[in-house]
């Protein structure tokens, strides 16, 4: 390998890592809104569009690697989540929920001391790297190297505590419920999610006027969580363990606090385009579910001992040449959240577990094949680019994404630690020509705050109708730059 060559896969390698190293954040559900500087600067758009947005478009529609050019292409956002969470007063504080007090069934209620606070660590670095091939006969081979989804909270305020009879305390010595820090009173709370994907796709033309292309996609994804050991006794482990003379159990290992675990797997993606005239054209892309390796350090957490697919996604685009200045871009793009379990399953699937009267279900535990997950339902985005070419150096864009949010108000409790509530996106963004023959590229994306209102499920007030209130808050900012060359 010549010395270019292997400071390129230096730099290559080096980006891969760092990418890896960082925390990806939540946009639409907990994907950005978009893959690559220019297409971020349309809101995501550009499935239908045959001008050159580089060679990172490959990893959004791989048909759309036959109209880039052959370049390297490396970029790197700033993305701040601001998160907040309120919770409301409680008429329970903890004590037991009465289920069936004639025959003595009781369950321990939850409650979180009420207040606002928020998440710490408002800042990520999340870099991508892309390179185009051209092949005889009008095809090509794009590689690109990118992060894209993720989720990450770290409520860390010491304000926060929660009373209830999972913290401590026996209610059969008439003992009152125990007090503990953080949201699930077993100390500071969080997740910490970041996936990296890797592409190598083909794209070839079939005439003047169709593309397609299609390759693999590898995966890789970090996890850890914290502060949640308090739902010990909701767990498979525990459940399937208990003894009821003695009223002990396994005491799950594989639930909290193991620091970061590594999954990988594979799947695939496939992209068609067809300019059906000189101003107009259309785009279709798909990405299948890609299978992962679970998550052994929370086998005890997620659903299937620790299962966390990353979900598939469909996208839809027709873009429009309006004038030789302006296009405008229409996509849309749907993410199936909800065929994955860990991220699909409702909260409510844990009161068929055993552990909770009336619960068969062991399956319906937490690290079980129903186990409880955060409830997401699919997500459908809704975008609108516009890219207007002032001149030969200059080019603009502008967009505006909407989808609705995938957090059931059921919900809010475990969304706590995974808040992916937004569901507008405002973003422009620049393209500009250097002198020495590279290209710049910035863009900004701004979401207004979204929140979501539920009742916590595990304090329905004394008489089931006067639940504690818990409402999810979150708003966004981020800064792109790329270059190519």
């Amino acid at each position: 390998m010549n010395k270019s060559g292997r400071r390129v896969t230096a730099a290559l390698l080096a980006t891969g890592l760092f990418a890896f190293s960082s925390a990806a954040m939540a946009t639409n559900g907990y994907f950005t809104h978009g893959v690559g500087t220019a297409s971020k600067g349309m809101a995501g758009t550009g499935i239908g569009s045959n001008a050159d947005m580089g060679a990172i478009m490959s990893a959004s529609n791989p048909a759309l690697g036959v109209f880039a050019s052959d370049r390297w292409e490396a970029g790197l956002s700033i993305f701040s989540p601001r998160r907040s969470f309120v919770a409301g007063p409680s008429q329970l504080n903890g004590a037991l929920i009465p289920i069936d007090p004639d025959n003595n069934v009781f369950l321990p209620s939850h409650t979180i001391a009420p207040g606002e606070y928020d998440s710490s660590s408002e800042y990520f670095p999340i870099p991508y790297i892309a390179k185009n091939w051209s092949l005889a006969n009008d095809g090509n081979i794009t590689a690109a190297f990118y992060g894209r989804g993720g989720m990450n909270t770290d409520w860390d305020d010491s304000n926060i505590s929660a009373t209830s009879y999972f913290c401590g305390g026996n209610p059969q010595l008439a003992e009152p419920p125990a007090t503990g820090p953080g949201p699930y009173c077993a100390g500071v709370a969080g997740v910490d999610l970041s996936q990296a994907f890797l592409t190598v796709n083909y794209a070839a033309k079939a005439g003047d006027n169709f593309a397609w292309g299609i390759g693999p996609v590898f995966a890789i994804q970090s996890f850890e969580a914290k502060g949640v050991q308090t739902f010990q006794a909701v767990s498979k482990t525990c459940v399937s363990t208990f003894d009821p003379n003695t009223g002990a159990c396994t005491i799950p290992t594989a639930l909290s606090d193991n620091g970061h675990d590594l999954s990988t797997g594979f799947g695939f993606a496939a992209g068609l385009w067809w300019g059906i005239s000189d101003a107009f054209s259309v785009g279709l892309s798909y990405t299948s579910k890609i299978s992962m390796g679970e998550f052994d350090d929370y086998a005890d957490l997620y659903a299937e001992a620790g299962g966390f697919d990353i979900p598939a996604s469909i996208k839809a685009g027709v873009s429009f040449v309006a004038s030789d200045s302006l296009r405008i871009n229409f996509d849309i793009e749907n993410t199936a959240f909800d065929d994955v379990d860990s991220v699909g399953n409702p909260m409510a699937n844990l009161f068929s577990c055993p552990a909770v009267p009336g619960g068969t279900d062991i399956e319906s535990c937490l690290g079980g094949a129903n186990g409880a997950g955060f409830g997401w339902e699919d997500m459908t985005t809704y975008k609108i680019g516009l890219e207007w070419r002032r001149d030969e150096t200059s080019t603009w864009r502008f967009g505006y994404s909407y989808g609705e949010q995938p957090i059931q108000e059921a919900d809010v409790l475990f969304n706590i630690l995974a808040p992916g509530v937004m569901e507008q996106h405002i973003t422009f963004g620049l393209t500009r020509q250097a002198a020495s023959g590279g290209v710049w590229h910035f863009s900004f994306m701004y979401a207004p705050e979204k929140s979501v209102t539920g009742p916590s499920a595990f304090d329905p007030g004394p008489d089931f109708m006067s639940p504690q209130m818990i409402e999810l808050k979150m708003s966004q900012l981020e800064f792109e730059i790329a270059y190519s060359f």
